[in-house]
């Protein structure tokens, strides 16, 4: 009995080793929650200020972080929260759309999330060039602004190659502007899109870098502007950006396979016997994100149930409600934990090339998705 404890106290450590970082993640959403629900009644005599819980979470987290610090031994949990947890609250907001509700929107979204990310990827590579930027550093840096932030650039690193440092920069760079993005572009899409909740999530949909801070951006609209609506069509549209990657991770891999064959083939000194560098697709890339296959599976669950529960039921619409009240909880948590994890000083050590390539290309590309939605608004909307 004892050897079988000893057995399986390691197990029970690392289980219990994330959650100190948890608690600290839930603590703060809930004084986010309770500070922004005290600004929305005008606490104290002060004017109704209402403020999305997200946003008031993240604007916490940062303020936390840079301030008093993160302590070590919640690290884990913070990292647990920000990356399982979030995307768990992603994959929930499946259950807010149908198939035939996502189809329509995807259709809508298409072309935008599409001219986006071609757009992205051109200014990207073309303003890195410019400014002198390192090439891998470049390419890390629009691949994470066209497609999924801080997920693209550590799929695309070890198919291209890129030291340790160039990801690390190219991570911050999008975790800094797609940020301030995130806290920003609400008000933006509140400006322009106030009657139309649809356009709005396919503005903060494709003007956005990350996954996480898309969901972020449009759940603090909806909290703002109480249309849910705009937290699925954001989620869709960001789906479609996501799925890209499938076909830009080989495309990337065929171009540095090359590339590394023609300088081999032009470096003279280079000895006979040695073995030319690997440019296929590293085993630990994975093409599609789980959570993207776990939205998909929320959208096929709620159709289902949609049709086979029959009419009058409580049971279904119960279990709906469950899904978004799991989903904005695990959504704050995640979002408190992305806020933690944003460090002023880490910023500065990038160095001003690749800060003003990344803002240059973030500020164009929701320059581009501005005008794409607002113009399809105006013409089909």
């Amino acid at each position: 009995m004892g050897a079988l404890l000893r057995a399986l106290s390691p197990r029970w450590g690392s289980l219990w080793h994330p959650v100190p970082g948890v608690i600290v993640a839930i603590t703060l959403a809930l004084l986010a929650r309770a500070f922004a629900d005290a600004l929305s009644h005008g606490v104290g005599g002060l004017p109704k200020f209402p403020l999305s819980p997200v946003m008031c979470a993240v604007v916490l987290g940062m303020l936390w972080r840079n301030t008093l610090g993160v302590p070590a031994w919640a690290a884990a949990g913070l990292k647990w929260a920000m990356h399982q947890l979030l995307r768990t609250g992603i994959a929930l907001v499946g259950l807010r759309l149908t198939l035939l509700g996502a189809s329509s929107i995807a259709a809508t979204a298409l072309p935008v999330a599409l001219t986006c990310l071609l757009f992205a990827l051109a200014v990207g590579l073309t303003l890195s060039r410019l400014l002198g930027v390192p090439r891998r550093l470049g390419v890390l840096l629009a691949i994470g602004t066209a497609v999924c932030g801080a997920t693209a650039v550590v799929a695309m690193s070890p198919v291209i190659r890129a030291r340790h440092a160039e990801t690390a920069f190219a991570v911050t760079c999008v975790v800094l502007f797609g940020c301030t993005a995130m806290l920003f572009y609400p008000w933006v899409a509140g400006h322009f899109f106030a009657a139309a909740p649809r356009y709005a999530g396919i503005f903060l949909g494709t003007a956005i870098h990350d996954t996480s801070q898309v969901v972020g951006a449009a759940l603090m609209y909806s909290q703002q502007a109480h249309q849910p609506e705009a937290l699925a069509a954001a989620s869709v549209a960001k789906l479609l950006r996501n799925l890209s990657i499938a076909v830009l991770i080989p495309l990337a891999a065929w171009l540095t396979q090359r590339h590394d064959a023609r300088s081999s083939s032009e470096n003279a000194g280079q000895e006979e016997g040695s073995a030319p560098a690997a440019g296929g697709l590293s085993g630990s890339v994975r093409l599609v994100p789980l959570f993207v296959l776990g939205f998909l599976a929320c959208i096929i669950l709620r159709t289902a149930g949609d049709a086979i529960m029959p009419a009058g039921s409580q049971l279904w619409p119960a279990l709906i409600n469950t899904g978004y009240t799991a989903s904005d909880l695990f959504l704050t948590c995640g979002m408190t934990a992305v806020g933690l994890s944003v460090s002023f000083t880490d910023m500065w050590r990038i160095g001003w090339r690749p800060l003003a390539a990344g803002f240059a290309v973030a500020t164009l590309v929701g320059g581009c998705s501005l005008a794409l939605t607002s113009g399809m608004l105006h013409f089909f909307g």
